[in-house]
């Protein structure tokens, strides 16, 4: 533990018999203050707790905290609470048991105890052993219960009431909060970090709700008031969830993947077969699946600004921003940004698919092959200046569109986009993800160059693949170059700053005892 850390401790200790109730809870303030600074550094190891005999006692005017509960969630509770200052007390049926599971510094005893001596109290078991501590009763009166259980899906069906309102109803006489429910035992041993540091905190009482929000502060994370009792089973739902968002762009991603699959391998490999007899199906592990990915992600990309333009064309049709877009267009909004990075995903596996495809046997004995052909037919040199352009020109813009996805991809995270301010994350997801549109549409059109007019590229009459995904986001570009128009720009941006075509914003302000009506368009 740090010196600094020791030092608090020991110049704040008094005798508990000295300190009034009311000095108790100011002093549990002041802790909380001292101790979020310093909590959010990774948590000290048992190693160190069992070492320094100082910590084996913890200060009397810590904070008392009790614990029920033996399981993981209640040692990593313990460990966090005693790294945090506070004095922790555990109450288990077998405490002889289970004491060298949890830090010497925190007191394991029996179940009458740990509830006796302590204000606040975790209740880290599941919800079927919740009438094992009704013979607590007359000790729980009066004392807040934190209820961290987390149901299963079967349990949140079954239930109309979340557990922490079930606690509540076996034990009215207890100020029941529920908190801490969503922070998983890795992060309470390993120390909060970026979107775990939230904890969601719902209850019916103002002062309990602070009371435990100024707990999860000096243990280094970020409270959050959801408000009643009643929230408490959406509060259960959060740990419930799989990537809810992720759930309808994995699924475009997906369905996109499998089309341009199959029309790649009726072009590449059914084709070759059906009409020339020959077998190419070795290309379906690694060729095909390196020609689908890019058309993955350029599709997605372009689908991630394609809402955006739809969303300004709606708005200067209504001359309006204060009505509603359908309920498409706002969904795809919100899940712009898991198409983004799936689309950045895919471009990723083209690149190290790119790069392994000159590994692969096939592709040596095609250059093989090449080579003998060569030799046959007596050139001594085979250089194609317009190819050779064409591939430089490819490979470059390629690369540039990668580095600029990156870039959107990494100021996506949360830890980077908090430390952006509106403008500067609005430059890089707009300006910079429409440069990256464009470069990847410069880098399909030098891929395709002068094929889309060769007949022989339209196998099966299919036209190639490069083609398809042209048409989306040529629209994108077309449409924000005609958005730049000064007619149109300056209508947009009057929209957008309240400016309605048919109508008036009305404003009343009072003049005396009456109320004048002023008519003002904005």
């Amino acid at each position: 533990m740090p010196a600094t850390m020791v030092t608090t401790r020991v110049s704040m200790q008094v005798p508990k018999t000295q300190v009034p109730t009311a000095r108790r809870k100011e002093l549990w303030q002041i802790k909380a203050t001292k101790m979020s600074g310093e909590m959010g550094k990774p948590l000290i190891s048992h190693r160190l707790v069992d070492s320094n005999s100082s910590l084996a006692e913890p200060p009397r005017e810590a904070p008392k905290v009790g614990i029920l509960g033996s399981g993981d969630f209640a040692r990593s509770l313990a460990t966090r609470l005693v790294g945090s200052g506070f004095n922790v007390v555990v109450g288990s049926r077998n405490p002889k048991r289970i004491a060298g599971l949890f830090p010497s510094a925190a007191q394991v005893t029996l179940q009458a105890e740990a509830v006796s001596s302590s204000e606040v109290i975790f209740v880290a078991m599941f919800r079927e052993h919740y009438s094992s501590l009704l013979s607590l009763s007359d000790q729980l009166a009066g004392k807040i219960l934190v209820d961290v259980s987390n149901p299963t899906e079967e349990e949140h069906l079954q239930h109309r009431e979340s557990n922490a309102e079930y606690l509540a109803s076996l034990f009215p006489t207890c100020t029941v909060v529920k908190a801490f429910n969503v922070i998983s035992a890795w992060t309470l041993q390993a120390g909060p970090r970026d979107g775990n540091r939230q904890v969601p905190i719902c209850g019916n009482q103002p002062e309990a709700k602070r009371a435990i929000s100024e707990m999860a502060h000096a243990m280094g994370f970020m409270p959050m008031d959801m408000g009643s009792l009643v929230l408490a089973r959406e509060v259960e739902a959060i740990p419930l969830r799989l990537l809810p968002g992720w759930k309808v762009p994995t699924l475009l991603a997906l369905g996109l993947f499998i089309c341009f699959y199959a029309y790649n391998f009726i072009r590449d490999v059914l084709q070759p077969y059906v009409q020339e007899g020959k077998n190419k199906f070795y290309k379906l592990p690694l060729s095909v699946v390196n020609t689908t990915l890019p058309c993955v992600a350029y599709v997605l990309l372009s689908l991630v600004y394609l809402p955006g333009v739809l969303a300004a064309a709606l708005q200067l049709w209504r001359g309006t921003k204060y009505r509603r877009f359908p309920d498409w267009l706002d969904h795809w909004l919100q899940h712009r940004k898991q198409i983004g990075l799936l689309s950045f995903f895919c471009a990723s596996l083209h690149a190290l698919y790119s790069f392994c495809a000159p590994v692969g046997r096939a592709h040596r004995y095609e250059l093989v092959n090449l080579a003998v052909k060569q030799v046959l037919a007596n050139k001594s040199r085979l250089w194609v200046e317009e190819e050779v352009w064409r591939m430089e020109i490819y490979l470059s813009v390629g690369v540039l569109a990668l580095g600029t996805l990156s870039l959107l991809a990494v100021t996506s995270l949360p830890s980077i986009a908090n430390s952006l301010n509106w403008r500067e994350f609005t430059f890089v997801q707009s300006t910079l993800g429409f440069v990256a549109l464009v470069l990847s549409t410069l880098h399909t059109l030098t891929y395709g160059w002068t094929r889309a007019f060769e007949e022989s590229r339209y196998k099966f009459f299919l036209p190639p693949t490069f083609t398809l995904t042209l048409l989306v986001p040529c629209v994108i570009i077309l449409a924000k170059a005609l958005f730049l128009l000064p007619c149109l720009r300056r209508r947009l941006n009057r929209i957008r700053r309240g400016w309605e075509r048919d109508g008036a914003v009305r404003f009343t302000l009072p003049l005396g005892h009456m109320l004048a009506e002023k008519t003002s368009c904005v």
